[in-house]
Formats: structure tokens, sequence, C-alpha cells
């Protein structure tokens, strides 16, 4: 039970909610960069949140599926394709054994995508996680981004994956992925390192991302934010979502990968229920930061949770409906017994829709 990598895509991983517990280590946490994403997706195709996927960036691959499982792609989209026949993110899709699933470029509304598949991505966990750290060279599928001719393990599917076929997360659910975004932080501990004047810049420019930016950080390209006494502090911890400011004023975004201490004071931290909205920017495309409190910041990360919660219940009753069966061949007969009669009855399929 595998698939097979016909074509690697741009930069896609193997990815799943990341390395917990070894930071005081000098370990990232990884994974995926969009964790609500991912989460959603495994829910829709019966998987626990936290089981690996594919994270796919601007260009996604091509993969042969080698037994018949439930898909499900949420995130940007990226114009995902069985057999060439366009089909719905966030659904529920089944692909039969011997299908072929392709994507095209990125779409308007987000630049990484998330592909979720029954059983999960089975390859071998390095500290209790397979989320790839490229840097590091560890995790996923043998430390490294996927190359063409890679067999990736699927685990076993649970019993009612399959019941998930057609069902969409619905709309009010799905992160709302939108142009020139404003993230919502919270002060960073080193805020008083900055002039006034430098964080009124910070909160009111519009920044564009650096084409140098990856999942260790997001630089960015915009006004400079001034220092107060110098770029330099004594290291200590930098959380994902940390904006650090380095000596050239320019701020930098850590991401997933990013290391887990720093030197550079941070005026910043986005909050968590935004990471999304950072994961769907690509290169070039431009952002803005929102001051917001603990409180609002709590409140957010809390409607995730219960959207995820939510998608539990919805998913339970569409798993537990009454299921449909049709016949398998294509012509038969039976005698139908009603109202103290019987009558004989013959049938034939004339024609199928789709495969």
């Amino acid at each position: 039970m595998s698939l097979e990598v016909l074509s690697p895509g741009l930069l896609t991983t193997v990815q799943d909610l990341g390395r917990r517990g070894f930071r005081a280590f000098g370990m990232p946490l990884s994974g995926a960069l969009d964790p609500f994403s991912l989460a959603a997706g495994n829910l829709v195709v019966g998987n626990g949140p936290g089981a690996a996927g594919l994270e796919m960036t601007l260009v996604g691959p091509s993969l042969a599926f080698r037994s018949e499982r439930l898909i499900c792609v949420t995130g940007g989209g990226l114009s995902p394709r069985v057999n060439g026949r366009a089909i719905p993110c966030w659904e529920g899709v089944l692909i039969r054994e011997g299908d072929v699933l392709s994507f095209g470029g990125a779409e308007p509304w987000g630049a990484r995508c998330w592909l979720c598949v029954g059983g999960g991505i089975d390859t071998p966990p390095v500290m209790g996680s397979r989320s790839t750290y490229l840097r590091g060279k560890l995790g996923g599928y043998k430390g490294r981004r996927l190359e063409r001719g890679d067999l990736l393990p699927l685990g076993v599917p649970d019993i009612l994956s399959l019941r998930g076929e057609g069902f969409a997360v619905p709309g009010e659910i799905r992160p709302g992925f939108v142009d020139d975004p404003a993230v919502r932080v919270i002060p960073g501990p080193q805020e008083g390192h900055f002039t006034g004047e430098g964080i009124e810049v910070f909160y009111n420019s519009t920044y564009y991302i650096d084409p140098g930016s990856d999942r260790m950080g997001y630089r960015l390209q915009g006004p400079a934010v001034q220092h107060r006494l110098g770029a330099d502090i004594i290291s200590d911890a930098v959380p994902w979502g940390a904006v650090q400011v380095p000596g050239n004023g320019l701020p930098i975004i850590m991401m997933a990968d990013g290391q887990t201490t720093g030197g550079y004071p941070k005026i910043a931290a986005a909050i968590s229920a935004d990471l999304g909205l950072l994961a769907a920017a690509a290169p070039g495309d431009s952002l803005s930061f929102r001051r917001c409190g603990l409180g609002e910041a709590a409140a957010a990360s809390r409607t995730l949770k219960e959207s995820l919660d939510g998608l539990r219940v919805l998913l339970a009753g569409y798993r537990s409906r009454p299921k449909r069966s049709f016949p398998k061949a294509d012509r038969g007969a039976l005698r139908l017994h009603f109202d103290g009669g019987s009558f004989d009855i013959t049938w034939e399929i004339i024609g199928r829709e789709g495969r």
C-alpha cells in the first residue's frame, strides 16, 4: 500500500503537526505550515488530526495510487485532478487503485495545499513525528523533499474512512484566504527596544515577502523599523510566529522550521490562529500587521478548536447515514413480492457516468 511519486512538484514534503518536546535541545517544531488545514483534511478521511500528509508549495506533484483510498485536499488548492479530471478541494474524494492524482499551479487564494490520505503517510517517525525538517535532513521521507520514483508507504485506513466520500467541509469552517492579509500579532517581549516611530512604522506599513523566504522564516521587504540602542540582545527563545528585527530594520517572521533561539529583538509575534494566513502567502505577496490583545488571540484559537470539534460531529452524522447499495453487475433479474402478488423484474445498465 503506497503512493508512487511520478513527478515531485516544486517543494513537496511529508508533514504532520510537528515534533513537540525537543525545542530545549535545539530541534525546531516543523510540521504543516497551516496546522488547521492539515487537521481538517485528516478528519475528513478518517485519520486522527495529527496524521502525516503531504504539504505542497506553488506547484504540486503527480502521484500514482496503488490502493483504493479516500483523500482530501485542503488549503489553497493547486488545481487537483484525478486522471485529468478536476476534483473539489475540502471534500472527501475516492481514489481507485491505479488512479493518478496531479496538481497544477497555485490558485489566486493560496500558495500551499495539503493532501490527506486515509491511513496517513506511514514513514518512520523521528522523535515522535513524521514531519520533514529539511535543514536537519531528518523525518519525512529520507529527510528530504520528494523526488521522482519515491514510494511513500501508507498506513491502514479507518474502517469507516470510505464513508466520508462526498463530504464537504462547510464554507464557514474553511479558512478565509485573502489578498494583503492583516496578520494579528501580540506585542513582543522586546517591543521596548524600538523607537516609538519604529513601532508606528511596523504597524502602519505594508511589507512584501522576499523571494529568499522559506519554511524557516519569511524575510520581509518594506519600510525599516528603527531600534533604540542597536539590534543585538542576549539570545533567548524564538517561537513560531515571532517577528525579529535585525540590524537592517527589516522584519523576519519565524516559521515552523525556524531556530529555537535568536539574538535579535522581537517586536511582535503572530497569533497561532493566523498562521494559516502566512502559510497561504507566496514570495512577492504583501501583508501588514495588526496589534491585538491576549484575549482576542485566545478567542481566535478557541474558534479554530471549536471548528474542528464541530467538524467531528458533522462527520459522525455523515458516516452513520444509511449506505445506498447498487447492483454491481451490468444486468440481472429478480422476483419482487408485493401486496399479495409476485413480479418478475429484469434490469440492465445501459450507461455509466464517470468511472
